[in-house]
């Protein structure tokens, strides 16, 4: 394995751990990430990845364990969520502004539009690490579950890992350079859907008016 220097940024915090236990520090950070516990499971992949690209470990190995270590640990967060999760939220969820109530809306939300969030959970922060535990507290089909969330792991490892061996070192420069231009692409996004549900509510709202006007209109032809 190369010296910690090799990995630049905020990458530096991982290599001692990639450079002791390689593959197996893979595994189990992102498994143990993807059941909820907080670790650098993105961050370790992004080193092994440019580990890879420097030829220190295999690209292909690299990436298949981290599809396999998202999966599982997702996989555990669901049973997790299934079968612990909603006892300890009707528990304790007060504490955390979890009420059986809002509980309730979250399984609604997921019925409705679960499948999306499992699928683009992986590249949200918060998400990446819970969305097994709540498509389990949830009760989220579970069949439907592993589909989605075998497909997200896999972007989210493909795109990852790729961008990551390509650009080597040279990403954590990139990615400084984006943060810099963090709050302007935030701003742009307000807007733009701040535009969009201006014009949505005032299509609503003409197209309400044009009914109400025909059937007053059929009204006294009648």
């Amino acid at each position: 394995m190369p010296p910690s220097a090799d990995l630049p940024g905020f990458l530096h915090s991982v290599a001692p751990i990639l450079d002791r236990w390689g593959y197996l520090a893979l595994a189990v950070v992102i498994g143990v990430e993807s059941f909820g516990v907080p670790a650098p499971g993105q961050t370790i992949m992004m080193a092994a990845s440019i580990y890879s690209g420097a030829g220190r470990m295999n690209i292909y190995v690299v990436a298949l364990i981290s599809f396999v270590a998202a999966v599982v640990g997702d996989n555990i967060g669901y049973w997790i969520g299934l079968r612990g999760g909603r006892k300890v939220v009707h528990r304790f969820g007060k504490y955390i502004f979890v009420t059986p109530e809002r509980l309730a809306k979250a399984e609604q939300f997921f019925a409705r539009r679960g499948n999306r969030i499992i699928l683009v959970a992986r590249f949200i922060d918060g998400l990446r690490q819970l969305n097994g535990v709540i498509a389990g507290i949830t009760q989220m089909p579970w069949k439907t579950f592993l589909l989605y969330n075998a497909i997200g792991a896999a972007i989210w490892v493909g795109w990852w890992t790729t961008v990551s061996y390509v650009l080597g070192a040279n990403l954590v420069t990139i990615i400084e350079h984006a943060h810099r231009y963090t709050w302007p692409a935030i701003g742009i996004g307000v807007l733009a859907v701040g535009t969009y549900v201006t014009l949505h509510v005032r299509h609503i709202r003409r197209r309400r008016a044009r009914a109400t006007a025909s059937a007053s209109a059929g009204e006294h032809a009648a």
